[in-house]
C-alpha cells in the first residue's frame, strides 16, 4: 500500500479509510490515493446534500431557482449542497412538499416505521403538554391541589363537577417507580387522549363501587 501520510500531514490510516470529507468534494486534487480508491468503489449515499440536489432535479430548477422558491440566497443552497451547512427541518419539509415527496422514519433495529406522537394527547390544565418521556395514567377525577384532603365539602363538589365534565386527574411517575411500571405493564406507544383517560377514571369508579358493594355483602 502506498504511503499517503505525506500528502495529508497528521491523518492516520483509519481516517483515510473512512473516505473523503464531503465538505471538500469541490476539489479532488488534494485527495490521497486511498481516498480516491474509496471514492471510486461505487455510488455513495448523498446524505442531505444529495437530497437537496435530488429535489432540485425533480423540480428542474437551478440553485438560483430553488433559492427563489424558498426565499433564500443562492449561496445558502450552495452551502447545503456542499455539506457546509444543513437546512432546517421546516425548510426540508417545505422542499419535500414542493417535490411531492414524503419522508418517513424507521427503527434501525426492526425496520418498522415510526411516526410522531399524537397531536390530540391529553394536556395539563394550563394547556401545556405532559413530558414526552412520561407514561400518563388516570387516578380519578381532577381536584385542585389545595382541596385534595378529602375532608371538605369543596373536595366532593369539585370532584363531582370534574366527573360530569369528564376531566380526569392525570398523573405520571418517574425514576424507579416508572421503571417498575414499565417492567410490569410495558412501555405505552404514546400518550392517551383525554377521553381515553376519562374512560380509565370511570373504570376506577366502577372498581371502587364493586369493592364497596362487596364489603357491604361481607358485613
Amino acid at each position: 500500500m502506498n504511503d499517503t501520510h505525506g500528502d495529508h500531514p497528521g491523518k492516520d490510516d483509519e481516517a483515510t479509510a473512512a473516505g473523503p470529507d464531503p465538505a471538500t468534494w469541490d476539489s479532488m486534487a488534494c485527495w490521497t490515493e486511498a481516498e480516491r480508491e474509496y471514492w471510486f468503489l461505487g455510488p455513495r449515499s448523498g446524505g442531505m446534500p444529495g437530497m437537496v440536489r435530488r429535489i432540485r432535479r425533480i423540480l428542474d430548477v437551478s440553485q438560483r431557482g430553488l433559492a427563489a422558491l424558498l426565499g433564500v440566497s443562492q449561496s445558502v443552497v450552495a452551502r447545503w449542497e456542499t455539506g457546509r451547512t444543513c437546512p432546517r427541518v421546516r425548510v426540508v419539509e417545505r422542499m419535500l412538499g414542493m417535490a411531492r415527496l414524503r419522508a418517513t422514519v424507521h427503527d434501525e433495529d426492526t425496520g418498522e416505521q415510526v411516526g410522531p406522537m399524537r397531536a390530540d394527547c391529553a394536556r395539563k390544565h394550563g394547556g401545556s403538554r405532559f413530558p414526552a418521556h412520561t407514561d400518563l395514567r388516570a387516578t380519578g377525577w381532577w381536584v385542585p391541589r389545595a382541596e385534595r384532603s378529602m375532608t371538605t365539602v369543596a373536595y366532593f363538589t369539585i370532584r363531582d363537577r370534574s366527573r360530569r365534565r369528564r376531566d380526569p386527574s392525570i398523573r405520571y411517575r418517574t425514576g424507579l417507580a416508572k421503571a417498575w411500571e414499565r417492567r410490569t405493564w410495558g412501555v405505552p406507544d404514546d400518550h392517551p387522549a383525554l377521553h381515553q383517560l376519562a374512560a380509565e377514571a370511570e373504570h376506577l369508579d366502577e372498581l371502587r363501587e364493586a369493592r364497596r358493594l362487596a364489603r357491604q355483602r361481607a358485613a
